[in-house]
Order: structure tokens, then sequence, then C-alpha cells
């Protein structure tokens, strides 16, 4: 098979489908590796990197597109990308579809197979989706730390706090993969954390981790609310798989909320789980409404991005190969799993979830694959 990776062109997004070591491995099981030209250079691998490891180097994504059979990808195409894209043609990448309504008419309408890393399953988790949910629940911390830095718009807070001063209240909302991550970095500074989820078993699971140094409380609304109330800083960790995320925290809840106190939406790729969010990127991360800051930064990961290609690849390689060696169809019939990562095909939404939030007919995968 022939496979390509062109370079990522969204606003601050430094990652790259393949390293040079995941295009080796393709390369030695006799497949065709095509790498746009200084697509890695935002994690330190050159073009002579890619070369060394049996890639061929193009100029510009045209000839990625044009000519490969499965294009490699880490964010969602954007809209000159999804023009390129042709029949038949797989896209392997992160797609997060159900709020994003133009680029799934797009990918429609080209006819491509999308499979999207977001929801291939595994052991009961999201494996694609878990390194960089752990790396941007880890960023969400360090993000929020700044963005309560007075000169940042915050409230002037030290998470930590010092000897004779408290620390900063920071309330995660959701207990998987990202509040964890979250949890862990903020305790770790010796914030005031506490963990709200609505599943008893996670509840539990977390309490037994973190002991005295993180609380647990069940997520209902008032508790949200009153957590939300106090917090100099507020998670957003909700995770629906393949679909929009619930809007959690209201516009009314910020009138109670501390002047300065600040609002990290890692859910932003999903809709967000506050109703007051937007997209923002690395170049202009935050924006302020009712006098608290919001972080909605759709590719955290990208800012560090040699960490988060690295451990995307530990992930995504294994699928990529199979793919390549077997083709999408009979990779999918020997994996369950790597078949609920299958969106979109022939112009049609075989994820229920996307199908159902942007009110499409829903193909059965089953169907696809038949």
């Amino acid at each position: 098979m022939r496979i390509g990776t062109p370079k990522e062109i969204k606003n601050h997004e430094y990652r790259v489908g393949l390293t040079p070591e995941s295009a080796r491995e393709l390369v030695e099981h006799g497949h065709q590796v095509l790498v746009e030209k200084s697509a890695g250079l935002g994690i330190g691998a050159s073009d002579d990197d890619y070369q060394a490891a049996g890639a061929e180097l193009v100029d510009g994504p045209e000839a990625i597109f044009e000519r490969c059979d499965m294009v490699v990808k880490v964010k969602e195409p954007q809209a000159n990308e999804r023009a390129m894209l042709r029949q038949g043609q797989v896209l392997y990448t992160y797609l997060h579809l159900a709020p994003d309504p133009e680029q799934t008419a797009d990918l429609v309408k080209s006819g491509a197979t999308c499979i999207a890393y977001e929801t291939v399953t595994g052991k009961g988790g999201l494996p694609l989706l878990k390194p960089m949910s752990q790396v941007a629940g880890r960023m969400s911390i360090q993000a929020g730390a700044t963005a309560l830095e007075k000169a940042h718009g915050g409230r002037g807070v030290l998470l930590g706090g010092v000897p004779g001063v408290a620390p900063a209240k920071v309330a995660v909302i959701g207990g998987g993969v990202v509040g964890f991550n979250a949890a862990q970095m903020a305790a770790g500074v010796g914030a005031d954390v506490t963990i709200l989820d609505r599943d008893p078993d996670v509840l539990e699971r977390l309490g037994h981790y973190f002991e005295a140094r993180a609380k647990t409380r069940f997520s209902n609304l008032a508790n949200l609310a009153e957590c939300v109330a106090e917090a100099d800083l507020v998670i957003g960790a909700v995770l629906i798989p393949g679909a929009a995320a619930p809007k959690l925290v209201t516009r009314a809840m910020l009138s109670t909320m501390k002047p300065g106190a600040v609002l990290v939406d890692v859910a932003i790729d999903q809709g967000g789980c506050f109703e007051t969010s937007k997209a923002t990127t690395h170049a202009e991360p935050t924006y302020v409404v009712d006098d608290v800051v919001h972080y909605c930064v759709a590719n955290m990961p990208g800012a560090v991005s040699r960490t988060s290609t690295y451990a995307l690849n530990n992930v995504t390689l294994p699928h990529a190969l199979r793919i390549a060696n077997l083709g999408w169809k009979e990779a999918m019939r020997s994996d369950p799993h790597l078949a609920e990562g299958l969106n979109i095909w022939n112009g049609n939404v075989t994820y229920e979830a996307v199908a159902r939030d942007l009110g499409y007919t829903h193909l059965p995968i089953v169907t696809a694959l038949a």
C-alpha cells in the first residue's frame, strides 16, 4: 500500500502523523511511504531522518492526496485538504465530527473511508484517544496555572499556595483519563482538588488512588454548582465517545464564580462542556466572559508535539500496519475494535452518535463491511 503523511496545517499544530520510526516499520513491511517535506520539523525529525527510514519526500500535500491509498494525519483535515480527498481513499486521523457539520459534509461528499482515532475501542476504553487525553489532562493544569496569573487575566493565585496561604481550589469535572491526569498534576503541586463524576465505580477508584490528596463528589447539579462557585480553576474533562459534549457549566454559573477564576475546557474538540466555550488556538488561547477566563484550545497536545507524536504513534501504528497489510475491510473484519473507528464510508455516516447529532441516516458499520 502507498501511505502518505502531509504536514499539519492547523494553527500551531506541530505534531505529525508518522514518526521516522513508524515510517521505517511500514517500509519494512513492504509498503511505500510518502512524507511531505518539513512535515516532521515540529517534533525535531528532519527530512533526512525520513529518507533514512526509507520514505519518499514530496513537495506539498497535493502529491500525498493524489498518490496515496491511505493518508495518515493527526488533526482533522482542513477545508483545502478535504477537497483533495477522493472516492475510496482511506483517511486515518482524529476527526471529532459531532460538533463539526462542515467537515462531516465534506467527508461524506468525498466518498473517502474515514477512520477516527477517537472512536477506536479496546480493553474497555479508547486506546488511540488515551495518550492525547493523558497529555491534555496534564497540560490543562499547566495552562490553568498560567491563566490564573494576574498578567494573564487571572486572580493572581498560585495553585499550590505557600506556607500560611491557602492553595487554589481546583474542580475537575469528569473522572476519566483526562480528569485523572489533571487531578494527578493538580494534587502533585499541592492544590485543593475536587473531582466530580456520576459513576460510583469511578469515584471509588479515584478515592482509593488519591486518598486524602483529592476529594471526590457525585456530579449532580447542586454539587457541580457549589464546586464551580468555590473554584479558582475548573477543568472540563467530560467525554461521550463520538458525540457532542454536554454543556454542564451554564452561563448562569459564571455569575457565581470569583472574578479572575479560570475555566479550561478539554472537551472543546467535541464542542465543549461549558455553555460559554468557543474554540481558541495556541496563538490566542484565552478570552474572558463575565470576568471568568476561558482557555479552550482545541489541540492542546500540539504544544508538546514531540511527546504527543511519539505517544500517539505508539498506539496508532499497529492499526495502520494492519490496514496496510490486509486492506481496511479485512482489517476491520478481523478486529471489531478497529471497526468502531469507521465514521464515514462511501458517502455514508457509519458512526451512530455522529449520525444522530448531525441528522444523517446511520449506516451500520457491519453493512459497510459486508
